[in-house]
């Protein structure tokens, strides 16, 4: 898990070689004009998901793990969204099988720990992290950009 200012993105495009192009089209599209939903940015290698949502209360947000992808996810409107936070091989209480199609998997462990994320910051989840976003009060925007790992 990574959690970073966006001004501070080109640090992170050794990771993954997809990540530039991601980041690229946070950066230079109006994320809070494009309609909610799916958007293709390079076919099913890199693509986004707009998100209008209420907050939920931590119990209430449940761990999830994904195999196939990272996320980016970014606050687009709201003044903050709490995100728990597990080590994948930490967490043993699966709520159902893995679904494949949309490569998720949710828990109902207690997260290790919870973290913030406010405008102009991005975190980036990786397969071995186990995440519960959507946590706080209130309604936000946000977008979660799915790289190909």
């Amino acid at each position: 898990m990574i959690l970073d200012s966006l001004e501070n993105r080109a640090r992170y495009y050794a990771l993954n070689p997809r990540l530039e192009k991601a980041f690229d089209y946070l950066l230079s599209t109006d994320l809070g004009a494009l309609p909610a939903g799916r958007h293709a940015i390079d076919g099913d290698d890199v693509f986004i998901n707009v998100m209008d949502v209420d907050l939920k209360r931590p119990a209430d947000a449940k761990l999830e793990i994904h195999d196939r992808y990272l996320d980016i996810q970014v606050l687009v409107r709201g003044e903050r969204e709490a995100f728990g936070w597990s080590q994948r091989d930490r967490v043993t209480r699966p709520l159902g099988a893995f679904d494949v199609q949309k490569d998720i998997r949710f828990y109902d462990d207690v997260p290790q720990t919870y973290y913030e994320v406010t405008s102009g910051q991005f975190t980036l989840l990786f397969p071995e992290d186990a995440h519960a976003p959507m946590v706080g009060e209130g309604t936000i925007r946000k977008v979660i950009v799915k790289v190909r790992v």
